[in-house]
């Protein structure tokens, strides 16, 4: 009996803290975001991926891919992009957050929290290109009725040299995705190394995910 107390308490603790860092993490894409001058100005830099990732270092992979889902549904409700862009950072923070937190998880140190969040922004990078190339901005282009030759005339207005879509996206996304998840990374692991002590004794104790 007392062990599914205890399990309960958990579970309850868990789902609060899942849904605290999912309300941080939209207002920090809403309010805390920027256009950056080397990237087209539908591309926008936040670190609303912290959050995300705090909660899968802390937590579990599977409570930062929540906070993902929570922020990119609301991000849906007031899309500007007929929530191709909200699919489009679901699936990128989702491969940013399930490697830290699978790293993390099973023994909470700091330097597997590090690794791990090395190994979520290199494959945040890596899957950048696939997923704007064959499914993004495909969709993008049909949902906007813009050709690719109009999104691709953004990237030639920063560097007049590209020609192609796989160009653009080697050159701006995946140098770009690189970067934003290394940031989020390190701000992850500083926030986690200080705060791991509290997170161990509240919810690491009877972890099982």
């Amino acid at each position: 009996m007392e062990n599914i107390k205890t399990t309960r308490k958990f579970d309850v603790r868990r789902l609060v803290f899942t849904a605290l860092m999912g309300a941080i993490s939209i207002v920090l894409a809403e309010f805390l975001k920027f256009r950056l001058p080397v990237m087209p100005g539908f591309i926008k830099f936040d670190f609303s991926d912290v959050p995300a990732m705090l909660a899968s270092l802390t937590m579990g992979p599977i409570s930062g891919v929540f906070v993902c889902v929570i922020k990119n549904v609301w991000g849906c409700l007031t899309s500007s992009t007929g929530c191709v862009g909200e699919l489009q950072n679901l699936v990128l923070s989702v491969a940013l957050v399930l490697p830290a937190g699978l790293m993390a998880h099973k023994n909470g140190s700091v330097k597997r929290a590090a690794v791990g969040s090395l190994l979520g922004a290199a494959a945040m990078a890596a899957i950048s290109f696939p997923a704007n190339y064959f499914i993004m901005y495909p969709i993008y282009a049909q949902v906007f009725k813009t050709p690719m030759e109009g999104i691709i005339g953004m990237y030639k207005a920063i560097l007049p040299s590209v020609e192609t879509l796989p160009q653009c996206l080697l050159i701006f996304n995946v140098p770009f995705t690189l970067v934003k998840g290394l940031v989020a990374g390190i701000f992850s692991v500083v926030l986690y190394k200080k705060l791991r002590p509290v997170f161990n004794g509240m919810y690491r104790g009877h972890a099982s995910v």
